[in-house]
């Protein structure tokens, strides 16, 4: 070989190295066996701290066993009773009047939060049963009085000893919900064929248009802020209608774009003219291309109400033409009318939304790279979000109809990274294994006992989807960091919503029967502290209600420990396909009055 010298130079040779490497080798190996035998004594001490620094260094935000076994929460104050953390009004003049910004989410800081147990109501009985909980519900699950007052001449609910009842009646319905349903249905033919199978209703009131859909095999998610309308949401939930706390505002519903079939506001006092039409933006977003947006109260039928909206001929006049000018533009069409009920329906068209590329032109198309499902904590963007051409089988004239599209793959499984139709169908078989398995350890799940269900953390729905020939509704959560498979969920034909588990959920105490539990902690333990996940889960779960909880055995045993601080009696279980590294924990809560009321 050539050295840098252009020198020609020898190898060492290898002999003269052999003899010297293979006794330094013997010295070592022997010193090792030494040192081994050091270290290996007094029970491994050394190595058995080594390993628990790095147990708890995977698992920061969970204690070890023996802090976890002395977690006790006490009972909060008896006028907490019905405390959403995120709608709170004791905080809401912290906050803007403009655009009621002060009505939507605004988390309590976590030095604020309250680590202590909802009490229910003096006198809480276990809720009515559907579907007699439709008609009826116990005074003091929900003891307010005031929309009983102000609302008894609509009809809405009325007192009666022990109970409200709630005879179906509402602003634009005073001959009931059903016959008003009626209407609608004569006016879009989709309702009666599985054409038309989710909805939203926005200003929902005590949800008795969402409670009359479900007779009609539509699901409707019902939508209220928490407002001088005292517990809009609560009775909703007592009653068994699906619903959550919410309001259009400065920011996007939880909701992807393209996924309700219908939407519906009968007098919800939201201004749809004002602020550039953004408002009607946001309902444009989240409906289906071919969804339609229904519309009752001012200034419909304007010529032969306008005297009792306590306003002049003129201005309602002025304000429907507006409103019939932001739809065109925004690429709605009148699709039929009659008396008070307007419908309006969301072209499938491409070739509309390229008059929004004019130049001038209002509103615009959002090319400012926010997400269209970008829905969490998302300001509301003055532009139209257009429709993805590169889906064929979105639109409603196209998607499969109710019930087919339930177990069909949607094109938009295509969107989420590593999945395809064949992991759809995979999921879907895989959840059909484990409700089964679910029933026999929890007899109670698809009886009457069970009514309103949340999946905690879904992926494509598969657990809804497998329990949906049974008498309740779920509530399906995807996490606001995981994957967006909430489309696949609405193509499904299921409702659910976005959410970060490090914060309150958008509901009252007291309005879940089950809540679901898959991997969550695996998942977010890192993010969320598994205290305030447990107690979140406590305030939302009725007395008496369950837990069913998926996860490793380490985080499975965890929460068992928990527990017991919450007054939930626990057991575990093994799962369906004779995995030892998970496990599945059931829990019951207890029902308990707080001690003043005792």
């Amino acid at each position: 070989m050539k050295f840098k010298d252009d020198k020609t130079g020898k190898q060492p040779e290898k002999s003269s190295r052999v003899v010297p490497i293979g006794i330094m080798f013997l010295v070592l190996c022997g010193f090792s066996f030494y040192l081994g035998g050091i270290f290996c004594s007094e029970k491994n001490k050394i190595s058995n701290e080594q390993v628990s620094k790095a147990v708890n260094s995977v698992k920061p935000t969970v204690s070890d066993q023996k802090q976890m076994k002395s977690v006790s929460f006490p009972e909060c104050s008896a006028d907490l009773q019905d405390y959403t953390p995120c709608t709170d009004p004791k905080r809401w003049m912290k906050y803007g009047r403009h655009r009621l910004t002060f009505m939507e989410r605004h988390c309590p800081p976590v030095f604020d939060r309250k680590e202590c147990l909802i009490p229910p109501p003096d006198g809480y009985k276990e809720p009515i049963r559907w579907p007699k909980s439709k008609d009826e519900c116990w005074y003091r699950n929900v003891p307010y009085d005031w929309i009983n007052k102000q609302k008894s001449n609509q009809h809405w609910l009325r007192k009666e000893g022990e109970k409200f009842y709630f005879p179906g009646g509402g602003t634009m319905f005073p001959n009931g919900v059903s016959a008003y349903v009626d209407i609608m249905q004569n006016l879009i033919p989709g309702m009666k064929d599985g054409t038309v199978r989710t909805a939203i209703d926005t200003g929902c009131g005590v949800a008795s248009w969402g409670g009359d859909l479900l007779d009609r095999g539509i699901l409707t998610v019902s939508l209220a802020p928490r407002d001088n309308h005292e517990a809009q949401v609560q009775f909703a939930l007592e009653r068994g209608i699906p619903a959550i706390l919410g309001i259009i505002s400065t920011q996007r519903l939880p909701f992807p774009s393209n996924s309700f079939d219908m939407a519906h506001c009968s007098r919800c006092l939201i201004p749809w003219t004002e602020f550039g039409g953004i408002y009607l933006l946001e309902v444009h977003r989240i409906l289906r291309p071919g969804g339609f947006w229904v519309l009752s109260g001012p200034p419909i039928n304007y010529k032969r109400r306008w005297r009792g909206w306590n306003t002049t001929i003129d201005y309602q006049k002025s304000d429907y033409e507006k409103l019939e000018q932001l739809l065109t533009s925004m690429c709605f069409k009148l699709y039929n009318k009659k008396d008070d009920i307007a419908v309006w329906q969301k072209t499938s068209d491409a070739d509309c939304y390229k008059q929004l590329d004019v130049p001038d032109n209002y509103p615009t198309k959002c090319d400012d790279g926010t997400e269209p499902d970008s829905a969490w904590y998302t300001p509301l963007r003055p532009c139209v979000v257009v429709p993805n051409s590169k889906h064929k089988k979105l639109s409603l004239e196209s998607i499969p109809k109710w019930p087919e599209r339930l177990h069909n793959a949607p094109d938009r499984i295509g969107d989420i990274k590593g999945s395809s139709a064949g992991d759809f169908n995979r999921d879907d078989r895989k959840w059909k294994d484990r409700v089964k398995h679910y029933k026999t350890l929890l007899p109670v799940l698809g009886t009457d006992k069970t009514r309103n269900v949340m999946d905690m953390n879904t992926r494509y729905g598969g657990f809804a989807a497998n329990l949906i020939n049974d008498p309740l509704w779920v509530m399906n959560v995807v996490s606001s960091y995981a994957p967006n498979t909430l489309p696949v969920v609405y193509d499904r034909g299921l409702i659910g919503t976005f959410h970060d588990w490090c914060e309150a959920f958008s509901t009252y105490p007291r309005t879940y029967d089950l809540l679901h539990v898959d991997s969550l902690f695996s998942l977010e333990s890192h993010r969320c502290e598994m205290k305030y996940v447990l107690l979140e889960m406590d305030r939302i779960l009725r007395p008496n209600g369950y837990v069913l909880i998926r996860d490793s055995s380490y985080f499975a045993d965890a929460v068992a420990t928990i527990a017991k601080g919450l007054r939930w009696d626990c057991h575990v279980k093994d799962p369906e396909n004779g995995n030892n590294k998970e496990k599945i924990l059931i829990c019951q809560k207890k029902l308990w009055y707080a001690q003043q009321n005792s």
